[in-house]
């Protein structure tokens, strides 16, 4: 009893000031309770608000900006390089119609060379023969053709119809006639063949190539036409003896 009295007195001696104290703390106390012993769902819509986020700024450009300004760098660069490879294949292009009609040329010519080369192996070669002589018949009229022929080479004048028309009229075209009866006859020279020449005119008009034989058809012919070209000019302005 004594101690308790005791406390009762130590109690009245508190003063008015610590009991405003002591009564504020416990409504504080009263309160953080109250708080606490709300449900989670309502602090949800607390959570749930929006909040407007201010723009993030890196130095003194908004985030957005940077973004953009790297975005039209990146589409510039790209722009460039398909730029750049237009243009190397416009030129790779140019380059090959340059190149084709040269190559539309070289390849025609190259393939005639090879078929011409693959012919030429194909084909034998073939040595061409030498032509064959020209033949005449053993007539008169084979006589003079060929006469005539060699004339020709020789530079010598003369026709078929003079020749003939001479022959019929000396000889009537026996290679084998002579004159025995005439002056040359009687100075022991007597004319001789189709054109009736004596041995020294012979002899001295006789044209390479043919016979010495004065009894021989063509070189008969020809050595007295030979003569009669130097003589009168040509066989043809020959029309009786000479």
């Amino acid at each position: 009893m004594p101690k308790i009295n005791a406390l009762r007195a130590h109690s009245r001696a508190l003063t008015k000031a610590q009991k405003l104290s002591a009564a504020g703390v416990a409504a504080l106390g009263c309160c953080a309770l109250a708080v606490t012993a709300v449900p989670s769902e309502a602090q949800s819509p607390v959570h749930a608000a929006p909040v407007a986020s201010a723009p993030v700024e890196l130095g003194n450009q908004p985030a957005k900006q940077i973004k953009a300004s790297v975005t039209d760098q990146l589409a510039a660069s790209s722009l460039k390089a398909e730029a750049i490879a237009a243009k190397q294949k416009a030129a790779a292009e140019t380059a090959v119609k340059k190149a084709a009609p040269q190559q539309a040329v070289a390849q025609p010519q190259q393939r005639t060379v090879q078929q011409a080369a693959s012919r030429s192996a194909e084909r034998p070669q073939v040595q061409q023969a030498a032509p064959a002589p020209k033949s005449y018949s053993n007539n008169l009229d084979g006589w003079i053709r060929e006469s005539l022929d060699i004339m020709k080479q020789k530079g010598i004048p003369g026709s078929y119809n003079g020749l003939y028309r001479n022959i019929m009229r000396e000889s009537s075209g026996n290679p084998m006639a002579i004159n025995n009866w005439d002056v040359n006859a009687q100075n022991g020279i007597p004319s001789k063949g189709l054109l009736q020449v004596i041995p020294p005119t012979f002899n001295a008009y006789h044209v390479e190539g043919t016979s010495w034989n004065i009894y021989d058809p063509v070189a008969n012919i020809t050595a007295a036409c030979n003569y009669a070209a130097h003589r009168y000019g040509s066989m043809d302005n020959v029309n009786s003896a000479y």
